[in-house]
């Protein structure tokens, strides 16, 4: 089973909506049995948060629920219980590096990195623009998806 760990910032925006488009999309192609799915922030200041109300209305105008979500903090342990630790932008990446002590595994990755526009996700929090973000997020977890299935059946 491939353990996938999405982060940003708060765990209250984009890794919630990551973690949850990323559910749905293993669901839909009923490869529940191969991947377990979770997101954490990497700062301490939403813990215990449910996910942000446009993030949530946004997830649920596709049919996507998020409830009993609560933002938490990655640990370092986080770095060995899980395969992939996915970052939604450079920020992200260097706090997941810092908190995991290092990536000597080279787990540690952006989100867009896996797609044609390699990049950070769009932040909603400071433009308000949840459609952008759902863009990015959609993108990176569908392409993410298809690569980790690519390996898996080889």
């Amino acid at each position: 089973m491939k353990r996938i760990l999405f982060v940003c910032h708060g765990n209250i925006c984009r890794s919630p909506m990551a973690e949850f488009v990323m559910k749905h999309l293993v669901s839909q192609a009923h490869l529940d049995d191969h991947y377990y799915i979770e997101s954490a922030a990497t700062s301490t200041e939403e813990i215990g948060n449910e996910v942000y109300p446009p993030a949530r209305r946004k997830l649920a105008e596709h049919g996507i629920g998020c409830k009993g979500k609560t933002a938490r903090q990655m640990t370092r342990a986080d770095y060995e219980r899980f395969d992939l630790l996915i970052g939604m932008d450079e920020w992200n990446i260097r706090n997941m590096t810092r908190i995991s002590g290092d990536d000597r595994q080279q787990k540690i990755h952006k989100l867009m990195d896996y797609t044609p526009r390699p990049g950070d996700v769009a932040d909603p929090w400071y433009t308000g623009n949840f459609e952008a973000t759902w863009q990015d997020v959609l993108l990176g977890c569908r392409c993410l998806l298809e690569l980790l299935e690519e390996e898996r059946v080889r």
